[in-house]
């Protein structure tokens, strides 16, 4: 199938090569001259482990293309998938403007049937606000006609689909070729042939394909989200708690896990829940809830405890060393996850900012991908020192703080490390190592929950 998709972003890039890779024609539409360019001379602008050789493989057998002229593009498509970026505006809504500018671009230039796809995640009722847009669009052109018989009847004709992604950063494209669910709201059964035809090759392995309403389709990618967010702050609540009374929390949530009703996935304590998605479903959840007076108290609770979370590692830090001025405190990692350099809305940035007010003389950080991004943000800030690998963040600082939890770093040499600080303390907040392990080499360790 002709295949065009809107506009730049990581669920564009994902979809749009995994959507070619199974043999659909794609084009994918961005109005960025520079990042389009780059893409076809294959450099990538995101980290995704796999991504780089099906964007190669299927760019190079044409099947894969890139192009800023939306308006040949929408002409050559049957389906239209908008996977433009839904950032929360000033009020923590959704920001749906690139949603509207997708659906008028189309509306604008069809000039026959189209399936238009929402990609984004977006509020109950977006699809109908695109149906309005599009239709608007298409009654300028006056887009009926008198048959013969007198009867009027539309000459272009056009479905809403909302068919939300499921993707994990790291694992983007092995969730988007062994899916364990597609969603697909529709209200045609022309549209119901479209999705069928676009995931047949994921339906012929056995991957459920679901079709519901629109709105039941809208709603799910943010109550998936706000669900496991509140997972997270769950058992960092627990956590929390454990540590008052001494008990271990790894103990808690391995065994909790293992009830089938529970599973043990996000019931591994931390620093709270970062990354674009969550944060800001969870907030757009809640605020669309108030549109229709709908109080989510149980969502608004977890957003709570995970704002309360994200710094709590600086107060354990104030335990062990009351007064920081002066003080250089290492990082190991930055990214809100690891195999990934996505800092959007990661935790590390709230700690960065935290040990900053409170005067530290130095922070030394390091990340395995992520470097570049945090750069742009502290590029004038002499206070922090991105460092070329972990050992550097270790060396003179007064205390280590480890946030994202890389199995590639579980196994440091810790003498190495001890000979290189000053002081001796580690917060391990992600309980990536063993308390009695750690002191053995002369370390003060703290984890989380223990």
């Amino acid at each position: 199938m002709k295949i065009t998709i809107f506009w730049t972003g990581y669920v564009w890039l994902v979809t749009g090569t995994c959507l070619a890779e199974v043999w659909h024609n794609v084009m994918c539409i961005d109005i960025d001259e520079k990042k389009v360019e780059d893409l076809k001379k294959w450099i990538i602008p995101i980290y995704e482990p796999g991504l780089e050789e099906l964007v190669l493989r299927n760019h190079k057998e044409w099947r894969l293309n890139f192009s800023t002229d939306a308006k040949a593009w929408v002409k050559f498509a049957t389906a239209i998938f908008s996977a433009v970026w839904t950032p929360p505006d000033e009020n923590h809504k959704a920001d749906l403007r690139f949603v509207k500018i997708v659906a008028k671009t189309v509306g604008e230039n069809m000039d026959e049937y189209k399936c238009f796809i929402n990609k984004s995640t977006v509020p109950v009722w977006t699809g109908k606000m695109c149906k309005r847009i599009i239709k608007e669009e298409l009654e300028k052109k006056s887009p009926h006609s008198v048959s013969p018989k007198g009867r009027e009847e539309a000459t272009i004709t056009f479905d809403i689909v909302s068919n939300p992604e499921f993707l994990k950063e790291w694992m983007a494209v092995r969730d988007f070729m062994s899916p364990d669910r597609i969603v697909c709201g529709l209200e045609s059964e022309k549209a119901k042939e479209v999705m069928n035809e676009i995931y047949k090759s994921f339906v012929r392995t056995d991957r459920p394909l679901i079709f519901t309403s629109l709105k039941s389709s809208e709603i799910i990618k943010y109550a998936a989200n706000a669900f496991l967010a509140t997972k997270i702050s769950f058992i960092n609540e627990i956590a929390n708690f454990a540590e008052i009374v001494g008990a271990n929390v790894s103990d808690i949530s391995r065994w909790i896990g293992l009830d089938d009703r529970i599973g043990h996935r996000f019931l591994q304590a931390g620093i709270g829940y970062g990354w674009s998605c969550f944060p800001k479903d969870v907030q757009a959840l809640i605020e669309t809830g108030k549109e229709f007076d709908f109080d989510f108290q149980i969502i608004k609770a977890t957003e709570k405890v995970n704002k309360k979370q994200k710094t709590k590692v600086v107060d354990k830090l104030l335990e062990k060393l009351p007064n920081l001025e002066w003080k250089t405190i290492g990082i190991w990692w930055l990214a809100f996850k690891p195999k990934t350099d996505d800092i959007r809305e990661a935790p590390s940035l709230d700690v960065i900012d935290r040990l900053l007010e409170l005067w530290v003389s130095e922070i030394k950080a390091f990340d395995p991908v992520a470097m570049t991004h945090v750069d742009k943000i502290y590029w004038d800030n002499n206070k922090i020192t991105l460092t070329q690998n972990n050992y550097w963040a270790t060396k003179n600082i007064d205390a280590l703080i480890v946030i994202t939890e890389w199995d590639e770093f579980r196994m440091v040499n810790f003498e190495k490390i001890k000979e290189l600080m000053n002081w001796n303390i580690i917060i391990d907040w992600r309980n990536l190592w063993c308390k009695n392990d750690i002191e053995k080499f002369g370390f003060e360790y703290v984890g989380i929950g223990k």
